[in-house]
């Protein structure tokens, strides 16, 4: 019942956010299984519930009805949605460009020398991958 889309969806709360990492982990679940899977002191089952209909309105979940339950599925992926953030991030703080993302992540977070091959490696990598596809 799960499905990726391409629609954009809202940046997530929070709580929001904690409810959808429980359901990308366990793929579906009932609200008194989100419930369980969260640090205490638990939220009640009532807010659980008001937060997972707030999700459904934003198009993040979707439900099929058990008897007198829903199960709640997640409409897209953790990377979908991680990626439509930095989407927004990348344009929204950094002219739409990914060099000045990275540029400022190097100069203002002082990286370790370690994480900055690491990043190097990556761009290496993307950049061979890059040309093989343009042979």
């Amino acid at each position: 019942m799960k499905r990726e889309t391409n629609t954009e969806v809202r940046e997530l709360t929070k709580a929001e956010l904690e409810i959808m990492q429980i359901l990308w982990d366990k793929g579906s679940a009932f609200v008194h299984e989100i419930q369980e899977c969260m640090p205490d002191p638990k939220p009640a089952y009532n807010t659980i519930s008001t937060f997972v209909r707030i999700l459904e309105k934003k198009g993040a979940v979707t439900h099929e009805v058990c008897g007198k339950s829903h199960r709640y599925y997640p409409t897209f992926g953790r990377e979908a949605y991680a990626r439509g953030v930095m989407h927004g991030v990348v344009q929204n703080f950094f002219n739409n460009s990914y060099a000045q993302m990275v540029s400022f992540f190097c100069e203002k977070e002082h990286l370790s020398v370690a994480e900055s091959e690491e990043i190097l490696a990556i761009a290496q990598k993307a950049i061979a991958q890059i040309k093989q596809r343009e042979k």
